[in-house]
């Protein structure tokens, strides 16, 4: 036999299996990581109604329970933590990100200001609750029970808030991914709706008050300047216990209109355009 045959049957030498070990121990250990990565859907347990509906299982139910538990249901310091706050935080984002995200795709001559709008729309309070009616969330809520006979269940802002915690939860249990699809199964339809026509800052400040137990706010002409063909209005719009806020214009109602959108802006409240 040459010597070359003999090359080809030789036992590979000590050295090469040593340095091959390491190869196949980093191998193995991401072959470990990625079963541990894995999401195995438990076994020995029957889906909740409301998983039926939603069309999406938890791997760790108590991250669905834990979405579900208002604060009422809970005593002493463990709460906030244990109730569905955190989770209402995190799937608030989530929301706004799985959204935008279907607003970007599904309106492609849409400018910064229509997305922005339509993203308001879908992720406000009432949207949320309304999600929340449709899949009947109100059923499945751990409530204490002076919450559940004060009509908790029904309440727009607990079903608005544990809509969001629920879709932090599924985000946590499944990823990104599965939570986007929660929220494109549910908001698809909403989203290709007509947009809502844009609230003046008169209407929207009168909202704002209302929605704060305040009476209708109060305009009253400071100045008139200017010839009377043109003249120039300022006006000042005045609420308990606030600065009034001061809008000219060409109008009454222009000038109504821009110290209505002074006075929100001065409080934090965006204003439509």
């Amino acid at each position: 036999m040459s010597r070359k045959a003999e090359s080809r049957t030789e036992t590979p030498p000590a050295e090469a299996m040593v340095a091959a070990e390491p190869v196949r121990a980093a191998k193995s250990a991401k072959r470990s990581a990625a079963l541990k990565r894995r999401k195995v859907k438990p076994r020995g347990r029957d889906a909740t109604p409301l998983e039926l509906t939603i069309n999406y299982r938890f791997s760790d139910p108590e991250l669905l329970e834990r979405a579900l538990t208002h604060i009422s249901a809970l005593k002493g310091q463990q709460g906030r933590v244990a109730s569905y706050q955190r989770l209402e935080f995190l799937g608030d984002h989530v929301l706004g990100l799985a959204i935008s995200e279907m607003l970007f795709a599904a309106f492609p001559k849409a400018d910064e200001g229509e997305l922005s709008r339509r993203l308001a729309d879908l992720v406000r309070r009432e949207t949320c609750a309304d999600v929340a009616r449709t899949i009947e969330l109100g059923d499945s809520l751990r409530l204490g029970s002076s919450e559940a006979k004060a009509g908790g269940r029904a309440r727009a802002a607990i079903l608005a808030d544990v809509c969001e915690s629920l879709i932090g939860a599924i985000f946590l249990d499944g990823g990104y991914k599965a939570a986007a699809a929660f929220v494109e199964r549910f908001w698809a339809e909403r989203m290709r709706r007509p947009a809502r026509p844009l609230r003046d800052p008169k209407t929207l400040l009168q909202e704002w008050a209302q929605a704060r137990g305040l009476p209708t706010p109060s305009y009253r002409e400071v100045e008139r300047t200017g010839p009377h063909h043109d003249p120039e209005f300022r006006v000042a719009v005045a609420l308990p216990n606030r600065e009034p806020a001061e809008g000219k214009g060409r109008s009454k109602r222009a000038a109504e209109q821009a110290a209505a959108s002074a006075l929100l802006l001065r409080e934090g409240v965006q204003v439509d355009g």
